[in-house]
């Protein structure tokens, strides 16, 4: 993990006696300010950190040249001052949450888990060459649908396609490796050992991360939810920002009525 950066921040402090603490965790090739709609549509409760990966728009190639990705999701965790009731993570730090936590201590996981847009397979037949091939092909459009969300103005395609493709660049084939790996790991993350709540948010259009794949995911796992957001697609938090917000705050009603440590001090 040397040679990589990681810092986690306190976004918006909660309002009462008691906090939720979540901690987000964005995609590749994005960065904390994915969660400002969430952040500003959040119940009162929620006392919001953010991670800033190595792997977001700040960061370099290094982090993918060796180790686990994973791994950054614990030191992540580990910078949560009284530790994260819940972790709500998007697109490849869904798949990476996910992997670490199914093989973490009961005692060191959060109380809850939202994954947003993940990327998931029950069955490693499911995997084929030309599957491969595939997400290859797309992991431009991805970063091209992203950047067309975030604009103001949307840009004209020639731009909007430049701009992916430095994007592209400069998360590189390592990145793009690493993202593959852990997809193709996917179906032997132990997910019926992860008893906790968990909420899985899928858009119905997303051409990335496929619905079905989301909804299989939440069957599988043992206090899973599926909330699947119509006319939306990989990016539900931008997208459906107020339906997707309202997801999340049913998941803390249910299931973190009590908080679980005092609120943390700003600044």
């Amino acid at each position: 993990m040397s040679g990589s950066r990681l810092a986690v921040r306190l976004e918006r402090p909660a309002r009462g006696a008691g906090p939720v603490r979540v901690l987000a965790l964005h995609g590749l090739a994005a960065s904390g300010t994915t969660w400002r709609s969430f952040s500003e549509l959040t119940s009162p409760a929620v006392e919001l950190w953010n991670a800033e990966l190595p792997w977001g728009t700040a960061g370099t190639s290094a982090w993918s040249h060796r180790g686990d990705p994973a791994e950054w999701i614990g030191a992540a965790l580990g910078r949560v001052p009284g530790g994260a009731d819940v972790v709500v993570a998007h697109s490849f730090s869904a798949v990476l949450a996910l992997e670490y936590l199914a093989g973490s201590p009961r005692a060191e996981r959060p109380r809850a888990l939202v994954l947003v847009s993940p990327f998931h397979r029950r069955d490693p037949a499911d995997f084929h060459w030309d599957t491969a091939g595939h997400y290859l092909g797309i992991f431009q459009e991805v970063f091209e649908e992203a950047l067309r969300i975030a604009s103001v103005r949307e840009p004209s395609p020639e731009t909007l396609r430049d701009m992916a493709v430095l994007v592209r660049d400069r998360v590189g084939p390592y990145g793009w490796l690493r993202f593959w790996e852990s997809y193709l790991r996917s179906p032997f993350v132990d997910v019926r050992g992860l008893d906790l709540p968990v909420l899985v948010v899928a858009g119905e259009n997303d051409r990335f991360a496929a619905p079905r794949d989301a909804a299989l995911l939440a069957d599988a796992l043992p206090q899973g939810r599926l909330e699947l957001l119509r006319d939306c697609g990989h990016f539900p938090m931008t997208e459906r920002p107020r339906p997707f917000a309202d997801a999340v705050h049913r998941l803390l009603a249910d299931h973190l009525a009590a908080p679980s440590a005092p609120p943390t001090k700003a600044g």
